[in-house]
């Protein structure tokens, strides 16, 4: 009798998808997580999966001045080739599948898939200004950032066909990232400093909430060149044990913390233009790109300490990037240098600094361990 109702209740859980560390309801279809204390659990070194253990290990950067993309590879710092995409390329994005990579050519309105075993270029397919590119933790949709449309964009993970098209409410929709359980992605409106909630499966806005201006009120000439226009949210990540979120804040000099799923904000100051977000392999700390300092943070995640912080020889643009498989090397775009920079994680120190073509972006590393993608330059689960 009890061995039957431990079945039954087995296969309730199943159907419900219930998460036993959260309390709460987990998006159908969503791979459970393998540890319920780290959502990181399967990007540790090494664990490349079935699809991806036999591609070459490249570096793909889009160069959005040049409309180019270039292939870097990682063990000779070389590019290897140059390809020729459609207009503005921001980011290069690795499929919820693992199996191909997508560049966003906003301007261009397309979206071009690359073969990672191969290397080749594939036919572009028509997407409205795909700023951004993102897949939701069940694999059903590619959510597309269109930034200029105001638009967050549902669509089919392959054929890019619409499925749901929602207003954004905001203005610059650009980074997000999902709850532990999927139910829910936080989205970053970069240019009237604000938060977007929304609901995975009902592709809706919740909520929505202004990033306080008391921070970057103080940073108008820390900006050559560029007006402050109050607080500037730009990457977003979740912490391990899914308890946490960060924002990245580029015109308030640092990373903003809320509990997940939503909450208040906190402010911790990293560095002048606090731009991209990393969680190394070992799922300890947060790596920080500051993109008008030409530094990395990082930052532990037990305490929310600032441990250390490297500066790039000669100064830097540090963009958008992603980490080495095995975890040493953080791979970042120099925006403005038009140059990749390859940075070691165990002491900071500048191991190569690659020329590219202008205005290098959202650099995808692939292959990288994770059993999914959530899509911008390489976020895995």
């Amino acid at each position: 009798m009890k061995r039957r109702i431990a079945v039954i209740t087995a296969v309730l859980l199943s159907l419900t998808n219930i998460n036993l560390a959260s309390g709460a309801t987990s998006l159908a279809g969503m791979p459970p997580l393998l540890n319920s204390k780290d959502i990181y659990a399967a990007d540790k070194p090494g664990l490349l999966s079935k699809t991806v253990k036999n591609f070459p290990s490249r570096i793909y950067v889009p160069n959005t001045q040049s409309n180019t993309v270039d292939i870097i590879d990682p063990a000779s710092m070389k590019v290897i080739s140059t390809t020729k995409v459609p207009a503005e390329p921001q980011h290069v994005v690795p499929s919820w599948d693992l199996k191909t990579l997508w560049v966003n050519s906003d301007h261009g309105n397309t979206l071009t898939p690359i073969d990672p075993a191969t290397g080749k270029f594939g036919k572009p397919v028509a997407v409205d200004d795909p700023y951004n590119l993102y897949f939701t933790p069940d694999g059903k949709y590619a959510v597309v950032m269109s930034e200029a449309a105001k638009k967050i964009v549902f669509r089919d993970p392959h054929t890019m066909a619409i499925k749901k098209s929602i207003p954004s409410q905001c203005g610059g929709v650009n980074h997000a990232d999902w709850s532990a359980d999927g139910s829910t992605f936080v989205v970053s409106c970069e240019f009237t400093g604000e938060l977007l909630l929304v609901d995975t499966a009902k592709m809706k806005i919740l909520k929505k909430q202004k990033i306080p201006n008391s921070y970057a009120k103080a940073t108008t000439s820390s900006h050559a060149g560029m007006p402050n226009m109050g607080p500037m949210p730009q990457d977003v990540k979740i912490s391990p044990d899914g308890k946490t979120y960060f924002i990245a804040d580029m015109m308030s000099d640092g990373v903003w913390t809320m509990p997940a799923p939503w909450g208040k904000l906190s402010f911790i100051k990293t560095g002048l233009g606090a731009h991209g977000l990393y969680v190394t392999r070992d799922s300890q700390n947060l790596v920080i790109s500051n993109r008008n300092e030409g530094s990395i943070s990082i930052l532990r995640f037990s305490d929310r300490k600032l441990i250390h912080k490297w500066k790039i020889p000669g100064g830097g643009s540090p963009d958008m990037g992603g980490i080495s498989a095995d975890g040493k090397i953080f791979w970042v775009s120099g925006r403005y240098d038009n140059v990749v920079y390859a940075i070691s994680l165990a002491d900071g120190h500048l191991i190569g600094k690659i020329k590219t073509g202008l205005g290098p972006h959202g650099l995808a590393v692939y292959p990288q361990p994770g059993r999914y993608s959530l899509g911008h330059t390489g976020v895995f689960r």
